[in-house]
């Protein structure tokens, strides 16, 4: 029985009766976008590789708690996000941009399920990534979320469990530090 032309909703019914297929029907439709968002975060592809694993028995485990006010992929996101974070926060070391940058595979566009995925082929782009690796983890961490996964700050807010007046302020002294990095007026 084939899943691929199943609608994601109808996917997630079959999951809520623990149905393997349609779990892996499911996995192979959201990983690559959800190992991309772990490892921007966590800088590490085993650890990222790990995050990923644990967010969807995370998400298959607690899918009853899917209201469908978002989209599965935004709400399978968060829990990715909010894994990542967490790991990011427990790890001692950090792993250089460049290490992985030429080493992992990146994807690009938007999927049938509207996941923006990031080139690696755009070199301003990878300039501007690997700028934002050399200012203070919590800039770049800020940053990716506001800019690369398309939070809003009171999304920031929940996820790092700050004010949005620390928020905002966080946010604009990193665009200032990252504007000085680049040379820009």
């Amino acid at each position: 029985m084939s899943l691929t032309k199943v609608p994601v909703e109808s996917l997630l019914e079959l999951c809520l009766q623990k149905n393997n297929l349609a779990q892996l029907e499911i996995y192979n439709r959201y990983q690559k976008a959800m190992f991309n968002t772990s490892v921007r975060i966590v800088k590490n592809s085993a650890l990222a590789e790990d995050i990923m694993q644990e967010s969807f028995l995370t998400a298959f485990n607690r899918l009853d708690t899917f209201k469908g006010t978002a989209t599965f992929g935004s709400w399978l996101k968060r829990i990715v996000v909010n894994n990542s974070i967490s790991a990011y926060h427990k790890s001692s070391k950090y792993v250089p941009l460049d290490q992985f940058l030429h080493n992992e595979e990146t994807y690009e566009d938007e999927d049938e399920n509207g996941i923006a995925e990031i080139s690696n082929e755009n070199p301003k782009a990878n300039n501007l990534l690997k700028v934002m690796k050399t200012l203070h983890p919590n800039y770049d961490q800020v940053l990716t979320l506001h800019y690369i996964e398309g939070f809003d700050y009171e999304e920031i807010c929940e996820i790092l469990n700050i004010t949005n007046a620390n928020c905002r302020t966080m946010i604009s002294r990193a665009k200032e530090s990252l504007r000085k990095k680049l040379n820009l007026k």
